[in-house]
């Protein structure tokens, strides 16, 4: 198997290191399917409760590897569409749609899809010399892999156009204070802190956490009917659950509870 991506897993925790730090961790079609792929198995094993997804280096991602990649040619219409599609789409929604909560841990540059993947993320770690570029307008590209509609979301329409329109660099520290980073932390500490925080989420009720995580993210697309619906289809669902059982019977009981992510 390719050692372009890492993958372990720890006391629960599925970590996941882009691992071409020659290239500034420029993702291929290869590691994208890797990742995609790692994400499907964290839903459907119940052993595992969290995902960190980080990358070696100084770079945590420079974008798509676009080695090869060439404008000639003749296309037919929707290729383009079709690429970007079963591409970066694809990568970003497998983060979204992940029935765990997944941790950006981000060591350094984070470009392009390599930005866009850490925002998908449910929470973002960011050591001190990190910063995220919104790259496509040097390039003269529109932005894919989700941006324009995660950008907002997160900082608001006038802030979103200003990252996009200009394509400036922003440093960690500016990102984290914009909201798009929840914490900025020394080099030195970055996998300590990123471990520390999925083996919080890890030892937590997995099943309501990844009950909350679709609430959020499916809130910002829906109105107050259809959220207050889907909040209390989630509260039925989550009640037949035995860490619910458990936070319930603990609480009676004056004890600490004993989550298990089931």
């Amino acid at each position: 198997m390719s050692s372009d991506v890492l993958h372990r897993v720890e006391n629960g925790v599925s970590w996941v290191t882009l691992n071409r730090p020659e290239a500034m961790n420029a993702v291929t079609r290869d590691q994208r399917e890797r990742i995609i792929a790692l994400l499907a198995d964290a839903s459907a094993d119940p052993s595992l409760r969290a995902v960190v997804i980080t990358a070696t280096g100084k770079g945590f991602c420079a974008g798509a590897d676009l080695r090869g990649t060439t404008v000639a040619g003749e296309r037919v219409a929707g290729d383009v569409a079709r690429t970007i599609r079963l591409g970066a789409q694809r990568l970003i929604s497998a983060v979204l749609d992940c029935e765990k909560p997944v941790i950006a841990a981000v060591n350094g540059t984070a470009a392009g899809i390599g930005a866009h993947l850490a925002f998908a993320c449910d929470l973002v770690l960011a050591a001190e010399p990190a910063s995220f570029i919104e790259v496509f307008v040097r390039r003269g590209l529109v932005p894919d892999g989700g941006g324009a509609y995660l950008l907002p979301r997160l900082v608001g329409p006038q802030r979103a156009k200003e990252l996009m329109f200009f394509g400036d660099a922003l440093p960690a520290s500016d990102a984290e204070r914009l909201g798009l980073v929840n914490r900025v932390v020394p080099a030195d500490d970055l996998a300590k802190t990123a471990r520390e925080w999925a083996q919080r989420l890890a030892a937590g009720p997995t099943r309501a956490i990844g009950l909350t995580k679709q609430l959020v993210n499916a809130s910002l697309d829906a109105d107050r009917a259809t959220a207050f619906a889907a909040e209390a289809a989630a509260q039925e669902i989550n009640m037949t659950t035995r860490d619910a059982k458990e936070g319930v019977a603990s609480f009676v009981e004056r004890r600490t509870p004993e989550y298990r992510g089931r």
